[in-house]
């Protein structure tokens, strides 16, 4: 070897020495074989890991809503002028809202993730929480994401005269879908809506996973004006009502008057154990002249 080719020769070795340590061993002339391998590239965020292609997500979903059904329905709606209802659920979303946005001490639960639950079926506890939420979409500033997560009986759908769509249990059994792929946008600007989604046997343990509290953080926090209504299983028929009030912020319950018995309020409640602000929905009474129905609230 020539003194050109071994001078050559080191300044390779040196440039092999400052990239890895030379193996105990291993000749000069082949050390430069033990240059380390590229490290293997790490996916980007919004990026396909296996083709490194852009993850493009579909465009959210709009959906109309029926305004005149609605307001034939008894429902809440802007265009339905000044009526009793709509200022029975004024007075009920002012101190939702209000704490709502107020501040928090370490620990506490996010205040925005509001559930609305009744001890039984039939108590009015869906139409409860589709007025509530029609009422905070018409502030000024706040918007509202009504989640239906009564997973076993759906029902806000229905109620609003939309067909069934993949949404909550979907997003936590599919780690590839984002709760933005289906949500559902509504012709009320302020307002949308998160679907029960496609029914499982696994809803109860889907609902206290990782995931679902990862989720709930997600949608408390992306946007600081939301407001999140949760149409809640009853308490003293599933599992899932207890696990969904255990990420709550706020409980409203709901109680049919004349028909909801004392017990089974107090059972209700005793299932809330832990959750510090829960209030009272009395509803469909019937104590004002003239009036086919009139609703109440109470702190609990």
């Amino acid at each position: 070897m020539s003194i050109i080719e071994k001078a050559a020769s080191r300044i390779d070795l040196q440039r092999a020495s400052a990239a890895q340590p030379i193996p105990a061993g291993a000749e000069p002339e082949t050390a430069a074989a033990f240059v380390p391998p590229a490290p293997p590239a790490l996916p980007l965020p919004g990026f396909d890991a296996a083709t490194a292609a852009p993850v493009v997500r579909p465009a959210a979903k709009t959906v109309d809503l029926d305004l005149e059904r609605m307001r034939t329905m008894g429902l809440v709606t802007a265009a339905g002028g000044r009526t009793q209802l709509l200022e029975e659920f004024r007075i009920i979303k002012r101190p939702l809202l209000q704490r709502a946005f107020a501040a928090r001490a370490p620990g506490d639960k996010p205040a925005n993730l509001i559930m609305i639950t009744s001890s039984l079926p039939g108590e009015g506890k869906t139409w409860c929480a589709i007025n509530l939420a029609m009422s905070i979409a018409m502030e000024l500033d706040h918007t509202v994401l009504l989640v239906e997560a009564d997973v076993a009986r759906p029902s806000v759908l229905r109620t609003l005269g939309l067909p069934n769509q993949p949404g909550l249990m979907d997003v936590l059994a599919d780690t590839r879908l984002d709760v933005a792929d289906v949500m559902l946008r509504t012709n009320v600007d302020t307002l949308s809506i998160l679907p029960a989604g496609t029914s499982t046997a696994r809803s109860t343990e889907l609902l206290a996973s990782s995931g679902m509290s990862s989720l709930l953080h997600e949608i408390a926090t992306r946007y600081p004006d939301r407001v999140v209504i949760f149409d809640s299983p009853p308490l003293l028929m599933t599992s899932e009502a207890r696990v969904l009030a255990s990420h709550m912020g706020q409980i409203a319950l709901v109680v049919e008057a004349e028909q909801t018995t004392q017990h089974a309020v107090m059972e209700a409640i005793g299932q809330l154990e832990g959750c510090s602000n829960v209030n009272l929905i009395y509803n469909k009474t019937r104590d004002f002249p003239g009036l086919d129905a009139a609703y109440g609230y109470h702190y609990g």
